[in-house]
């Protein structure tokens, strides 16, 4: 497999000039030093492994429970997962489908359309993976990508940018009109975390393959998914489809609390709240 170049870039971060050298694998301390605290990240630890692993161990109980509740009821369930690259997106939809039956509980993550793909209606490829009775689709990135990647790096054209906002409220409602049970969340981490996150996969050997061409080409267009990500939350979050947005730069944390909302939100029997405990209100919130 060839590993994509990555040339040295200069940042500009809150009004400073930082150069990052992603091929140095002594990672700077700027970043090393910054990287949990940035964004203002509000817990000052990391979440210990042990309360986590506990914690999540309660978590996915409650999770069969709402995977017998599909089963029997029938319902349906929708969640995207969106945010910037190395948000840690894939590692939360893992947590929620570690103990779980994968034919009822799928992850569906897209490659580039195929020629035939994109002369569909945008979202026919996405429908397409939509769950029937009794089951749950995570989608590791969605429709949202022509909110974020395609219009940064010039995939869409405006135009089509713009009627992508405009239209998709009303998709949207199309699927809770539907009666499925629909969540979009955004896991949102600070640059210097990314930038380690980066760092992290460009030296191991196993991790690697996460990191691509995109990835690299969007370190210098921080600011420019920034003002594509706002422009989203303003024309898509509603009433009927809101955005969750979550705070990553502690994995642990995120995944709990994704977890916690879902299985807050969804009437299955047997509930344990007690079990699913608290949501963080410093990590889940609103745009």
């Amino acid at each position: 497999m060839d590993i994509p170049d990555a040339p040295v870039v200069t940042l500009n971060m809150e009004g400073k000039r930082r150069r990052f050298d992603l091929d140095n694998p002594v990672l700077p301390d700027w970043v090393k030093d910054n990287a949990f605290a940035s964004d203002g990240y509000p817990h000052k630890r990391k979440l210990k492994r042990k309360v986590y692993e506990e914690t999540l161990d309660d978590l996915q109980a409650e999770l069969v429970k709402v995977l017998y509740w599909l089963e029997e009821s029938g319902e349906r369930v929708i969640a995207l997962f969106e945010g910037r690259d190395a948000a840690g997106k894939g590692g939360t939809i893992g947590a929620i489908r570690e103990n779980l039956n994968p034919r009822r509980v799928r992850a569906v993550a897209l490659s580039k359309p195929s020629d035939v793909e994109q002369g569909q209606w945008y979202y026919q490829r996405y429908v397409d993976h939509f769950p029937t009775t009794g089951e749950m689709v995570l989608f590791d990135r969605s429709w949202y990508n022509r909110a974020g990647v395609e219009p940064v790096m010039g995939f869409c054209t405006p135009e089509q940018h713009k009627k992508f906002l405009r239209e998709t409220p009303d998709f949207e409602q199309m699927i809770t009109r539907e009666g499925i049970h629909f969540f979009k969340f955004w896991l949102t981490i600070g640059q210097e975390m990314q930038l380690k996150r980066f760092h992290d996969r460009r030296h191991n050997p196993v991790k690697v393959w996460k990191l691509s061409p995109i990835d690299i080409k969007a370190l210098t267009k921080w600011d420019d998914y920034a003002d594509a990500r706002d422009q989203m939350f303003a024309a898509t979050h509603s009433k009927h489809a809101p955005w969750t947005v979550v705070r990553s730069n502690d994995k642990r944390r995120a995944r709990i609390n994704v977890i916690r909302t879902i299985l807050r939100a969804l009437p299955y029997t047997g509930k344990d709240e007690a079990k699913i405990g608290r949501i963080d209100r410093k990590v889940i919130g609103k745009p």
